[in-house]
């Protein structure tokens, strides 16, 4: 029987945090400076930041504030920090506490709380970036661009005594990103470990990864022909105004274009936006399905912009009649069949991920339908979204066996530690290294993983596959190669990127 040690610290509740090697020390690397944490799913990133809670507490009297982009995941660190740290004024703050109560929340010793409140507070001046002495950002690959993190960054940099902490699973394949991830984080070093390193390997199970090929049926790849030939004749159209796309015919080069397009005239404009709309339109039907696909054309029918011509196509057209004649047999999509047949020969835990929320109530309803026990979930915008409370209970009850499968969406990607998952279902794919490993590391955890991949044969599928499998390649390089420059010369990664 293995004998599991725990680690003493006055801080730190006895035999609640387990005693593991790299954990201590990726923590003792990132105590003095600056620090992005760069550690694969599973293994403990917040037992880390437990670790540097407890140093600051010996020296710090300032605020420490645990930053996680989504409230499931703030909730989930919020309960984690209650149960093993020995002070009581730990709090969690998130949009759904009025100004009122958040303003007394904020005198506690450590707040767990979403991006976005604390961005709001910081401007209403409801607190100063001089509260706070210690500040740690999970999932910090979030912090570019406009993403609230950025902004908190950026006002933590003002201060002369706080300490920034970044913890991810993995940095961005693009130089841009990563650099751009890195100064806003004013990372001075990166701690890092893969699933090779050797205080990290016995931590390691084994997760098998199963493509699962998917052939449509003459009816879908009518429907995609249809879409195909309504799209070949929208770039025809741009080549008759002298712009030829047809080299690079995807939907990630036309938004690239979409400020040299767009400022010509308003007949091009129209044209740009309603083929982007085709490229969703064909992407959504060979992904997810007839229904999916049905619906996102119902809702263009509601846009007054950027549809030009789109429904008088008689290419487009067909194929919208040909779908709702296949969702009236009650035909979805092939992967559905696929879906039943692995989900009937697993009998643990399994997550079932897909980018598009028409597709979550599709999955829904095929396995009620099944006598499968089954819960989602989403995000909470729209009128079909979860509120906070409800994706809380919706995790607990998987984790409570009251659900054999959870059906989730990005939100269900980042952090979410249930470790006794042992399967993980892409029902669609996604062109990105991050969400991919997140995806992945959802399994894996407690036992050996298997992860099954659906992949519609000649679609959108196979492309996002291979461009997420290049992408993490690249991505366990980009920490390597940094850590490497940051420990010689800092100043020599700007030549770097």
């Amino acid at each position: 029987m293995e004998v599991h040690k725990y680690v003493i610290n006055k801080f730190i509740r006895t035999n609640t945090l387990e005693l593991r090697e790299y954990q201590i020390n990726l923590a003792n690397q990132a105590m003095y400076d600056n620090c992005l944490i760069v550690l694969p799913t599973g293994l403990g990133k917040t037992s880390i930041a437990v670790h540097l809670i407890a140093q600051y507490l010996n020296v710090g009297k300032k605020i420490i504030l645990f930053l996680a982009p989504t409230k499931v995941l703030v909730h989930q660190h919020y309960e984690f920090l209650k149960n093993t740290l020995t002070i009581f004024d730990v709090a969690l703050i998130t949009g759904e506490d009025v100004i009122n109560r958040r303003k007394k929340l904020w005198q506690n010793s450590i707040i767990c709380a979403t991006p976005e409140i604390v961005k709001n507070d910081l401007r209403r001046n409801i607190i100063n970036p001089d509260d706070f002495g210690l500040i740690i950002f999970d999932e910090a690959h979030r912090t570019f661009g406009n993403y609230s993190y950025s902004y908190i960054a950026s006002e933590a940099a003002t201060c002369k005594d706080i300490k920034i902490i970044g913890m991810t699973a993995t940095l961005p394949s693009e130089k841009d990103k990563a650099k751009e991830i890195v100064n806003n984080l004013k990372v001075k070093k990166i701690a890092y470990r893969t699933e090779d390193s050797p205080d990290v390997k016995p931590y390691i199970q084994n997760t098998e990864i199963e493509w699962v090929l998917v052939k449509l049926s003459s009816e879908m790849q009518n429907v995609q022909k249809l879409l195909t030939m309504s799209l070949n004749d929208k770039y025809a159209k741009f080549k008759n105004h002298g712009i030829d796309l047809f080299a690079h015919k995807s939907l990630s080069k036309l938004l690239r274009m979409q400020s040299y397009i767009t400022h010509k005239n308003k007949f091009l404009t129209q044209l740009y936006y309603t083929t982007i709309r085709i490229h969703y339109a064909l992407n959504i039907f060979e992904s997810h399905g007839v229904t999916s696909f049905l619906r996102f054309c119902d809702r263009l029918k509601l846009k007054k912009f950027g549809v030009y011509d789109l429904f008088n196509d008689i290419n487009f057209s067909r194929a919208m009649i040909i779908a709702r004649s296949m969702q009236k047999n009650g035909f979805e999509h092939d992967k559905i069949i696929k879906l039943k047949n692995i989900v009937q020969k697993l009998n643990s835990k399994t997550i079932v991920f897909t980018s598009y929320r028409d597709s979550v109530e599709i999955i829904h309803k095929k396995l009620e339908s099944m006598n499968i026990k089954n819960g989602f979930l989403i995000g909470k915008s729209g009128k079909t979204g979860l509120k906070q409370k409800m994706q809380i209970e919706t995790v607990q009850k998987f984790k409570n066996n009251d659900y054999k499968i959870l059906i989730a969406t990005k939100v269900g990607e980042e952090g979410l530690d249930i470790s006794e998952v042992n399967n993980v279902i892409f029902y669609d794919n996604v062109p990105s290294s991050i969400r991919f490993i997140q995806r992945k590391g959802r399994t894996g955890r407690k036992y050996a993983g298997k992860v099954f991949v659906l992949i519609a044969k000649n679609t959108i599928d196979e492309i996002y596959y291979r461009i997420s499998k290049n992408k993490s390649v690249a991505s366990k390089k980009m920490s390597a190669q940094i850590s490497y420059i940051l420990n010689r010369d800092t100043k020599s990664l700007d030549s770097y990127f």
